[in-house]
């Protein structure tokens, strides 16, 4: 039998996430069964997705149950398979959540190629928070060339894709994120406009950068970003919902007056398209498209990325109550294990 570190739901949050509410401790897996394999964790995905699974109330996906592990994409090492699909030594993106070891249904799994690069952006430019912004705007946001996006969180995983993306797409892009070196990034990156919402002048400034409005609004935070852009909506303007990362641990509805009279209003008369979407939606349809232009894109060096590495399980909570508050720089991943497909220094 297989022991296995794990990172457990000891509780669930109110508000803000604790340590107390993640509890370390060490599972023995069952044998592996016909169809399926047993994995070695290498890399951890960490994406603000998982907040909302600490709670208990309904979402498009089922929360983590009090006792269970945590739940995370993974980039894994087969090493036992009684599955034919696979071998050991095949590296493959499962959902095996925050453990060392697991054991997983083969066909759950997807082989990756270290040929195509490091296997660590699967779960990144290469996963579903690359997918998440194609999808995002192939099918919400729609842009077009010489339009204006705006999108908040944009040094993130999937807001530097989201203005790459439209950049190549041929749209003026308005990144906002927060800092100098992430102002300095979104630069780096092709933005046409780096805002940084710590500053006090900062919805001044977000006038300036859109003069003629906003076309689509890519929402990555909610909150106060959401407050400063939703007055630059243009008619017809289009706002993907990928996530509200502001307010992921409130309890409470915020101070001040009821917004949503003024949001519907605008919704009818601006004739706006507000969509909430997780990009699980679109595998079956729009997957393959994906890995075929963001592979030709990085190829080619007209995507970047940049990946923000922590080592070891034991770190995972911190860094991701780090990442609740926006301290990651890139796509956030916790190093578990040795990657094979790395050449040893």
């Amino acid at each position: 039998m297989t022991q296995s570190r794990a990172v457990v739901l000891a509780s669930r949050p109110v508000g803000e996430p604790v340590h107390s509410n993640l509890r370390l401790e060490t599972r023995t897996l069952p044998a592996v069964g016909q169809g399926q394999v047993l994995l070695r964790t290498i890399y951890l995905s960490l994406d603000p997705y998982m907040r909302g699974r600490m709670n208990a109330s309904r979402s498009y996906a089922k929360p983590v149950e009090v006792g269970e592990v945590m739940e995370g994409g993974t980039v894994c090492e087969v090493i036992e398979s009684a599955s034919p699909s696979f071998r050991p030594g095949d590296i493959v993106l499962a959902h095996s959540g925050w453990q060392t070891y697991a054991v997983q249904d083969g066909r759950s799994l997807r082989r990756i190629d270290p040929a195509r690069g490091p296997v660590s952006t699967a779960l990144g430019v290469l996963g579903m928070p690359g997918f998440t912004a194609y999808v995002g705007l192939v099918e919400i946001g729609r842009v077009r060339p010489g339009e204006t996006l705006v999108v908040a969180a944009a040094t993130g995983a999937v807001g530097s894709v989201v203005g790459q993306i439209a950049k190549i797409q041929g749209a003026r892009t308005v990144g906002i994120a927060g800092g100098a070196s992430k102002m300095a990034w979104l630069r780096e990156l092709g933005f046409d406009v780096a805002l940084d919402h710590r500053s006090p002048a900062f919805r001044s400034e977000l006038s300036q950068a859109v003069p003629a409005g906003v076309d689509v609004y890519f929402e990555n935070v909610g909150g106060a970003v959401w407050d400063a852009v939703f007055d630059h909506l243009n008619d017809f303007a289009r706002v993907p919902v990928c996530g509200l990362i502001s307010q992921y641990n409130e309890t409470s509805a915020p101070a001040g007056p009821d917004r949503l009279p003024r949001l519907m209003s605008a919704i009818n008369t601006k004739r706006l398209v507000v969509q909430g979407f997780t990009q699980r939606d679109f595998v079956s349809t729009h997957y393959a498209a994906f890995q075929r232009d963001m592979s030709a894109w990085l190829s080619t060096g007209r995507i970047k990325y940049r990946e923000d590495f922590v080592d070891g399980l034991d770190n995972a909570p911190e860094a991701f109550f780090g990442l609740l508050k926006g301290r990651n720089f890139g796509k956030l991943i916790v190093r578990i294990g040795d990657d094979p497909t790395r050449p040893t220094p």
